[in-house]
């Protein structure tokens, strides 16, 4: 898998919503979107970013921007996850791996001195073409909407 970088054309995914419903990236197609991973539902770094977008969430829709969660989650899990934060955006159930390893954001990681496999917290920006316009690698959970606002501005 080649490593994304900007200006490539994002990776097309169909991957299943909080509700079972199949979600694809070509539904976005005009818009621009904000594409986070995150590790684990109701985990405190997860759940400070969630929330980020939360908070900020009517500033983004109003800008044309739709936000989408990943994780390896299931749809029970994302219920949940939504249903206890009060979350208005969809999250995507990438339980069989596909959007995460498209994505390049499924890696080898350790703690404790364990390693294991999971996600890298990422956040792609993509352009209404389809196009990724920006990649945060260092994504700051507490300010992750400023994050992707200072770079579209």
């Amino acid at each position: 898998m080649n490593e994304l970088k900007q200006g490539d054309k994002a990776p097309q995914f169909t991957a299943k919503d909080q509700n079972g419903n199949l979600v694809t990236l070509n539904q976005f197609k005009g818009k621009k979107v904000i594409l986070f991973f995150y590790p684990k539902d109701n985990t405190p770094g997860c759940t400070a970013e969630a929330c980020d977008f939360r908070d900020n969430y009517q500033g983004l829709t109003a800008k044309g921007i739709t936000v989408l969660g990943v994780s390896v989650d299931d749809e029970k899990s994302h219920q949940k996850f939504i249903t206890k934060y009060e979350l208005p955006f969809t999250l995507l159930a990438d339980t069989d791996k596909k959007v995460v390893e498209a994505y390049g954001v499924w890696a080898e990681k350790s703690m404790y001195g364990k390693t294991y496999m999971g996600i890298n917290r990422t956040t792609f920006v993509i352009d209404e073409e389809g196009n990724i316009a920006h990649i945060i690698t260092k994504v700051d959970t507490k300010n992750s909407t400023q994050q992707v606002l200072d770079l579209l501005s």
